[in-house]
C-alpha cells in the first residue's frame, strides 16, 4: 500500500491514491467507531444502486491508523469543474440537484435516522436550554420521511468521468430522513463557503424540480446551522448563530 499520491488532506485525514484505488488514512486519535461507522455506511448505500465507488478494505496500518480503502474513480470533481467552466454553472448545478434527487429517491433502512441525529447534535451545542428546546421541538414538528440523505452534499462529493458518468463520494453522514433538511444542509454548506449566490440558485432550484415549498426547506435551516456549530470553527460561528437565531424566515 502507497501513500504518495496526495488527492486531499482534511482535518485528521488524508486521501491518497494508490493505482486504482483510493486510501482513506485516518489520525490515530479518530474514533475507530466513526471509522467503523463510515464504513458501514457506505457499504449499506452501495446495495441502493446509486453510482458510488465501491469499498475494498478496512484496516489499520502499523502504526495503528484506521484506513478505508474504495475503488478509484478517473474524473473531475464538480467542483473541479465549476470552476473551470463557470459558462457551464447552470448546467452543472441541474446536473447536482438531478443528482440529489435520485438520491433521495432512494431507500436505505439500515442507516440511522436523520431526526435522531440533529436531537444528538443539538444537545452537543453549547447554544442555552432554552433554545435548544426550541429547536427541538421544531424538529420534532417535522414530517419523518425515510429518504436517503447524504449529509454532506456538495459539489467536491461528486465525481465525474471520462464518459460523463456522475459518483457520489463520501457516505460518512448519510441518514434517512426529511429530503428538505438535506437541501437545508447543501444550502448551508454553500453559504459558509460564500458562496451566496450560488446558495440562492440551488435552493430555488431545488424546490421548482422537487415543487418543494421554499419556506419548508428553510424551516430546517435553524436546525442545521445548530448541528453545523457543533464542528466548533470560530470562522462560522457568526454566520451559524444568525440562522440558530431566526425564529421564521419569510
Amino acid at each position: 500500500m502507497k501513500f504518495d499520491e496526495v488527492i486531499a488532506v482534511r482535518p485528521k485525514k488524508s486521501i491518497y491514491r494508490d493505482g486504482d484505488r483510493v486510501i482513506k488514512l485516518f489520525s490515530r486519535d479518530y474514533s475507530k467507531v466513526d471509522v467503523l461507522n463510515e464504513a458501514l455506511n457506505h457499504a449499506r448505500v452501495e446495495e441502493v444502486g446509486l453510482n458510488v465507488p465501491e469499498i475494498l478494505e478496512v484496516s489499520q496500518t502499523e502504526n495503528n491508523e484506521w484506513l478505508i480503502v474504495t475503488r478509484y474513480v478517473e474524473g473531475k470533481t464538480l467542483e473541479q469543474l465549476m470552476i473551470e467552466n463557470p459558462k457551464k454553472i447552470d448546467e452543472y448545478l441541474n446536473l447536482f440537484v438531478d443528482l440529489q434527487m435520485e438520491m433521495h429517491s432512494k431507500r436505505c433502512y439500515m442507516l440511522s435516522r436523520l431526526k435522531d441525529k440533529m436531537s444528538r447534535k443539538i444537545d452537543l451545542t453549547n447554544l442555552d436550554e432554552s433554545t435548544k428546546y426550541e429547536l427541538k421541538t421544531r424538529l420534532e414538528s417535522m414530517p419523518k420521511h425515510d429518504k436517503l440523505c447524504h449529509g454532506d452534499f456538495n459539489p467536491s462529493n461528486i465525481i465525474i468521468d471520462k464518459d460523463g458518468k456522475a459518483y457520489i463520494l463520501d457516505w460518512s453522514h448519510a441518514t434517512q430522513g426529511n429530503a428538505s433538511a438535506d437541501a437545508a444542509r447543501t444550502y448551508l454548506l454553500f453559504s459558509l463557503a460564500g458562496k451566496f449566490e450560488l446558495a440562492e440558485k440551488y435552493i430555488t432550484l431545488f424546490c421548482e424540480k422537487s415543487q418543494t415549498d421554499k419556506k419548508y426547506v428553510q424551516l430546517w435551516l435553524p436546525i442545521v446551522a445548530a448541528s453545523q456549530s457543533v464542528k466548533g470553527k470560530e470562522s462560522e460561528k457568526e454566520l451559524l448563530l444568525s440562522w440558530i437565531n431566526v425564529s421564521d424566515f419569510q
